[in-house]
């Protein structure tokens, strides 16, 4: 096979540790990619805002990607490209989790809005993205006009897996549903998915697709995988992925 040139890993139960924390071995390994002249990059589920922590951690100088790859930017936040929900989808996401017993997340610029401050995992997201919650009695026209994302969370992990199934069944293909953790089902714009940043970053970069590796342990990672010529799925992703 070709030399790697490029390394673009997901962060979230890939490149962090369970409490959200980067390992100085992964910082050093990030260095020596570096050093090597191997280009580095990340995508997460994480919206652009939550990953500046990470971008400075690892001097991350290539465009980088959030919301699954539904929005790309440079290391300065300045947009390369993105892709909003449909405000009627985004509308009847929201509405599905909700008649499924989900709460619901809603990510819009540079806002996070949720509906309940106690929900499932909301604590944990503040400490992941290190962004607050603006919290909102209910969700109006406005925070349906560009939503870059939508989330579902529960601690009711089979149910967010048949939620996942659900979705998908219900949106077709005006959206792009999957799970980025146990606990969280990602809506996202039609037709974008991880594979995007590599696409973009392929062409950007004049690489052949065996010249990417890329890293990730979940289902919204599968297009990642796809997309690259040298895919690796984490110990802990499960089986099917």
């Amino acid at each position: 096979m070709s030399k790697i040139k490029l390394v673009i890993t997901d962060v979230d139960g890939t490149l962090v540790t369970t409490e959200k924390a980067l390992r100085p071995s992964a910082v050093a390994a990030v260095r020596k990619l570096h050093d090597a002249g191997i280009g580095f990059t990340i995508c997460s589920s994480r919206p652009p805002f939550g990953l500046t922590t990470m971008r400075d951690a690892l001097q991350i100088t290539l465009p980088f990607g959030g919301y699954n790859g539904g929005a790309i930017v440079e290391p300065d936040l300045t947009v390369i490209e993105q892709v909003c929900i449909p405000p009627d989808v985004a509308r009847k996401a929201v509405d599905t989790f909700h008649a499924n017993g989900v709460s619901t997340w809603v990510f819009v610029g540079n806002e996070w809005v949720i509906l309940d401050r106690q929900g499932d995992h909301v604590d944990h997201e503040i400490h992941t993205i290190d962004v607050p919650p603006t919290v909102v009695d209910k969700y109006t026209d406005d925070h349906f006009r560009a939503v870059g994302k939508i989330v579902g969370a529960s601690n009711d992990h089979p149910l967010i897996a048949k939620v996942e199934g659900i979705m998908k069944e219900t949106l077709g293909h005006s959206a792009h549903a999957a799970r980025s953790q146990a606990y969280y089902c990602d809506v996202i714009a039609p037709g974008i998915d991880k594979g995007r940043i590599v696409e973009v970053l392929g062409k950007r970069l004049g690489l052949a697709k065996d010249e990417i590796a890329v890293l990730g342990d979940m289902t919204n990672d599968l297009e990642m995988f796809a997309a690259a010529g040298f895919p690796i799925a984490m110990g802990n992703a499960p089986d099917h992925v």
